[in-house]
């Protein structure tokens, strides 16, 4: 195996994001001129924002003769499952269900994927709808239909959770159906609104292709449920569905499904959250404080991470940044009428005027009514607060919002700025929207970061409520070894919703890791 002459460079963004300049600059580095090598990879691109001027660091292996043929593989080839003797039923066709569809074809199962929503090119007519004529369709919004809460969103692919499984592997997957191959070299990779759609389109094709099925429009209402063991479900239109298992990945926003879960005597249980607001501002300011140069020029849109741990009745939440989506918009996220709910979106090339990113404080389990309502508090807390923010602002998916400066000062925004949230916005004073102890945090919270970003905690910003959909407020628990339901024997709760997962990346490694584990469940029997 070839080996190759390992560089790592900082360059002026200028440079760095200049294709040949880049290369030249690169050899350059190794003491070689174009013509000596036969190939340059790049492995990895971040930007060093700490000195006077920003620079990109680069990464890369030169070859000086041919690499080898599996530099970005290796790709993944599937067997046909259609005649295959086991099947799993996964419910849900978000990130963790469909890369579980994958894993189990890999494996030798047929997967059988079961989505409440709608392919991607149809539910784009309910969020039109959603956005223009403020209809909230239960089924089809930001949250449900195929891809997930994720589809469209950033498709931001960064995470932490790297001993849960192979990250690389995952992304190969995503640029193997589409997604641009940055994603295997960014440290921050992110896919974008815009292109995210259609990888998702080839992800459900190479399923079917392969002999599985993904089943659109079709909900799941009742289990088949026998001496706690899980034989199947229930559709929508009565239909009853059996497997050798089943692969719960139904997000964090199936609130039906938990009812369901409660209702059966199915254990669910109540868990920590994250809950707050949208905070929206033009993105040349959030360029001008991160890069400390007037214009970004050749540098990719800036980006923010906070965190600040506040203090209010003697108790210590954290507030911080969640989902900062730079030149993106925000995006109506409600799953049914009688709520506003926001979150935050951006193209892949991050082009918007304006920045947003969800600042949240932690709701711990002694925030909840767990008296009243056990397992489901968070939810009901999530509920009431999104509830209450559709009344303030006039019960349609107008959002409330405030200027930042005056929501630091509890004064009424008399106007409102320009917004990148379509359905519109309604002036209206966040803490009646939030409640006195999570203002008071997020006040906290926002104080402190207008002292690490200069100009951020102004009114040059403005904040729009409610951010709750952070992640799933319950946990369905599972066997640490086995990932079935403590319980209830064929249950593999799985991804954000079953509250093992954070985002596209853990939420694909998790269903992969429940894909294995129903093949090592039902190979036992």
């Amino acid at each position: 195996m070839p080996t190759p002459q390992e560089i790592e460079v900082l360059l002026s963004p200028e440079v760095a994001y200049d294709e040949m300049a880049r290369y030249r600059a690169l050899l350059d580095a190794a003491g070689l001129v174009p013509g000596q090598a036969d190939f340059v990879h790049l492995r990895k691109r971040s930007i060093d924002a700490r000195g006077r001027q920003p620079q990109v660091r680069l990464r890369a292996d030169i070859y000086q003769t041919p690499p080898p043929a599996n530099l970005f593989g290796p790709w993944f080839h599937y067997p046909n499952v259609s005649q295959a003797r086991r099947s799993v039923l996964i419910v849900g066709a978000g990130p963790a269900g469909l890369f579980a569809a994958l894993r189990a074809i890999e494996l030798g199962i047929k997967p059988i994927v079961l989505e409440r929503g709608k392919d991607v090119r149809t539910r784009r007519r309910d969020l039109a709808a959603l956005n223009k004529e403020h209809i909230v369709d239960t089924d089809s919004n930001y949250c449900f239909g195929e891809g997930g809460a994720g589809t469209y969103s950033d498709g931001k692919l960064y995470t932490r959770a790297t001993k849960r499984g192979d990250v690389g592997r995952i992304l190969r997957l995503l640029v193997q159906h589409g997604a641009t191959p940055d994603i295997l070299v960014d440290a921050h990779p992110h896919i974008g609104t815009n292109k995210l759609p259609y990888v998702v389109q080839a992800l459900r094709d190479t399923i079917r292709e392969a002999g599985g099925e993904v089943r659109f429009e079709t909900r799941v209402t009742d289990l088949v449920l026998e001496n706690n063991h899980l034989r199947g479900v229930v559709t929508a239109t009565g239909e009853a569905l059996e497997a050798d298992a089943v692969i719960l990945a139904t997000g964090h926003s199936a609130r039906d499904i938990y009812e369901l879960l409660h209702r059966r005597g199915v254990l669910i249980e109540a868990k920590p959250f994250a809950l707050g607001v949208r905070v929206e501002h033009p993105q040349e300011l959030i360029d001008q404080a991160q890069y400390r140069r007037k214009d970004r020029g050749a540098l990719p849109a800036a980006s923010y991470a906070l965190v600040h741990q506040t203090q209010w009745q003697n108790k210590q939440r954290g507030v911080f940044s969640f989902c900062m989506c730079p030149g993106g918009f925000i995006v109506p996220a409600a799953t049914a009428p009688g709520e506003v709910v926001v979150n935050g979106m951006s193209p892949s090339r991050r082009d918007s005027r304006f920045a947003n990113s969800g600042i949240v404080t932690a709701i711990e389990l002694e925030d909840m009514d767990l008296r009243q309502h056990g397992a489901l508090a968070g939810l009901r807390l999530q509920q009431q607060i999104e509830q209450r923010a559709c009344r303030l602002a006039g019960n349609t998916q107008l959002a409330p919002a405030q200027r930042l400066g005056d929501f630091l000062k509890s004064k009424v925004s008399p106007e409102l700025l320009e917004t990148s949230y379509q359905p519109g916005l309604v002036s209206v004073p966040m803490e009646e929207v939030l409640g006195t102890g999570l203002a008071e945090r997020l006040r906290q919270g926002f104080k402190n970061f207008g002292q690490k970003i200069p100009g951020y905690a102004t009114n040059a910003a403005q904040i729009v409520g409610v951010e709750s959909r952070t992640s799933s407020p319950v946990r369905i628990p599972r066997d640490r070894d086995t990932l079935q339901h403590l319980e209830v024997q064929g249950l593999f709760p799985c991804g954000e919703g079953a509250g093992y997962a954070g985002g596209i990346v853990s939420a694909a490694m998790d269903g992969e890791r429940c894909a294995e584990a129903v093949l090592a469940a039902i190979s036992s029997k």
